[in-house]
């Protein structure tokens, strides 16, 4: 096997947050997880820059997007498939 196929990309599912640039969209993902000392519920979102070819996601879509490598300075991840359209 190669070195490149040794590597597990990660994936994320995240809703779009802004689709205003060409060929890139904006998506938060959350997570809930209790913390460590205090066991209390917290919730954190982080904001990722990815990759998206043909314009498909718009705000609201969910999507699922893999890590990949460095696209731009602070783009690295790219849209897999849209999950579900938004109303």
């Amino acid at each position: 096997m190669t070195e490149q196929q040794d590597i597990k990309q990660r994936e994320r599912q995240g809703v779009v947050v802004s689709d205003k640039m060409d060929k890139t969209i904006v998506i938060e993902v959350s997570s809930v997880r209790p913390h460590a000392e205090y066991k209390k519920i917290v919730r954190r979102t982080s904001r990722l820059k990815a990759h998206d070819e043909q314009n498909e996601a718009h705000v609201g879509d969910k999507v699922l997007v893999r890590e990949c490598r460095p696209l731009s300075r602070d783009k690295t991840w790219r849209l897999i498939r849209v999950l579900e359209r938004a109303e």
